[in-house]
């Protein structure tokens, strides 16, 4: 069974009559007169539309309404009472359970929010949203409880799951399974260069025309191969877990900049390195991190006329690692920023020294600085360059 969050806006809306229900039965303690009050609360739980329970430390359901009894199909709720909801538990997700008990009553939680999945009487199951909290009574406290049958939606979420899924796997299988028919083509390119048919050609204009097409082919070729590698990578990082280990930025940054350097010099792009006297640790899985410098670089590199300026700047910023990549480049049109981090943007452009873009390197560093529970953004403007900012805790 996947694992879902439950929503925020159905959370606030159980929790906020939850809380109004709790209130009406402490009245019942206080007010002037209680049979009033118990009728008006016992008015409320029965006709609810939503399962109603009440339940004590060991998870015994002490008293419950008919929607409930219906959702676990019985006729009436005299057949829960005195039962523990364990019972009713699907066997994958028992823990579930265990977690309430502990998080209300023995972590003193005052109220607790779940997705599990039930069996009912026939042995037929179905997903629910769980919401409980805590309140006093006489014998102690009990677990006011609310469930809400979730099937569709979670049938509809795991069909799209599976769908998702299915999809990424023909993507990857598919990209996986082009890289040798390009790598033959390139070679095949690359022998047909050397070849003394080609060279031999007569006519000079319609020999430069074969190198031309084959120049053509070449670069094609590497930019199919830019855009298998970038969904094989996008692949693997959706599906492995992030190790991190606490490591020095500053000498990171400064190793990684190394080949960037020169390839900087050769564009005449001036490339400054700005560090803090005190040395700034973080925990970072230093291969992906490495991804995200790579991508915003090249960026910065491919969007900036010689002469231009590229400014990598590491510093502590409100209690947070901030890392900015400012360039002096052409800088992005406002309509197209909303756009930049999305998967194959619209956003993509051709730099100004003929370099291509897959429309995905920024989708990806989006993906690698949240797996590091961080934050990027931009600010740009056109003529005048870019700026990308990355915070960490």
């Amino acid at each position: 069974m996947p694992d879902s969050t439950p929503s925020t806006t159905n959370y606030q809306t159980l929790h906020a009559e939850l809380q109004q229900l709790q209130a009406e039965n402490a009245k019942l303690r206080s007010a002037a007169d209680p049979d009033q009050s118990q009728a008006r609360f016992r008015t409320v739980f029965e006709n609810s539309p939503l399962g109603q329970k009440i339940i004590d430390p060991t998870l015994m359901m002490r008293q419950v309404n008919q929607a409930l009894a219906s959702m676990l199909g019985f006729d009436t709720p005299a057949g829960l009472v005195g039962r523990r909801i364990l019972e009713f538990a699907h066997p994958d997700h028992v823990a579930d359970w265990d977690k309430l008990q502990k998080r209300l009553w023995s972590h003193r939680e005052p109220s607790f929010v779940l997705e599990t999945c039930l069996v009912r009487q026939d042995g037929s199951s179905f997903w629910c949203q769980v919401t409980s909290v805590l309140f006093p009574d006489a014998e102690g406290e009990l677990g006011y409880t609310t469930l809400e049958d979730i099937s569709e939606r979670k049938a509809l979420a795991i069909k799209h799951k599976r769908l998702y899924d299915a999809q990424e796997t023909i993507l990857h299988l598919a990209a996986h399974d082009l890289k040798s028919p390009l790598n033959n083509i390139e070679l095949l390119v690359d022998l047909l260069r050397r070849d003394p048919g080609v060279s031999s050609i007569e006519l000079e204009p319609a020999r430069e025309e074969v190198y031309k097409l084959l120049t053509l082919i070449g670069k094609a070729c590497t930019e199919a191969g830019m855009l298998l590698k970038d969904v094989l990578y996008l692949g693997q990082l959706e599906a492995t877990k992030l190790e991190k280990h606490r490591t020095d930025l500053g000498a990171f940054l400064e190793e990684r900049l190394l080949v960037f350097r020169v390839a900087a010099q050769d564009k005449g792009i001036e490339l400054i390195l700005d560090l803090p006297a005190e040395a700034i640790f973080a925990n970072i899985h230093a291969d992906k991190f490495g991804r995200i410098l790579d991508n915003l670089l090249t960026n910065a590199m491919n969007f900036t006329p010689a002469g231009g300026q590229i400014r990598v700047h590491l510093k502590r910023h409100d209690g947070l690692t901030r890392l900015v990549v400012k360039d002096t480049g052409l800088g992005i049109p406002e309509e197209l920023q909303p756009h930049v981090f999305d998967k194959f943007s619209t956003a993509s452009r051709s730099g100004l020294y003929g370099d291509t873009t897959t429309g995905l390197g920024l989708f990806i560093t989006k993906q690698i600085v949240e797996l590091h529970q961080g934050k990027i953004w931009l600010e740009s403007k056109e003529r005048e360059g870019t700026t990308f900012f990355i915070d960490l805790d």
